[in-house]
């Protein structure tokens, strides 16, 4: 126990970076609604096909031609703060948000959490995690 301490006294910057990337990581965990609504990509399929779940696409129109999941609809992040209204509709069902990676459609959910939208999920991984699992791809 002395040499922990004795190592602690030593090394206070390491220590206290520590102790700051575990709360970061037990508050991402525990207490932050993004991660807390997050699905992998097997985990969004029954949500698409049995709870008719709304998949929203976040990345630009250019990115979604390339390649989406079928039946998705398309709001630029950019562009959504002003396009909520095509989103009412949807309010009752699961909405997944999807982006390249997961990061912009991160974000895509904070905003609909904040505006009521109750079952909101960030698609963890994005379009990336989703062809990797070999789930099918529509390209226009």
């Amino acid at each position: 126990m002395q040499q922990l301490l004795e190592f602690a006294t030593n090394h206070l910057a390491l220590v206290l970076t520590f102790v700051g990337l575990a709360a970061a990581l037990v508050w991402n965990l525990f207490f932050d609604p993004v991660a807390k609504s997050a699905v992998t990509p097997l985990q969004a399929t029954p949500l698409i096909n049995h709870e008719d779940a709304v998949v929203l696409d976040v990345r630009s129109i250019a990115e979604f031609n390339k390649g989406h999941i079928v039946n998705a609809v398309n709001i630029p992040l950019n562009s959504l703060a002003k396009q909520l209204q095509q989103l009412e509709k949807y309010r009752d069902r699961p909405i997944i948000v999807a982006c390249r990676s997961g990061s912009r459609s991160g974000m895509a959910v904070k905003m609909l959490l904040k505006k009521g939208f109750q079952n909101v999920h960030n698609l963890r991984g994005g379009m990336m995690a989703w062809e990797n699992a070999g789930l099918p791809v529509k390209r226009s």
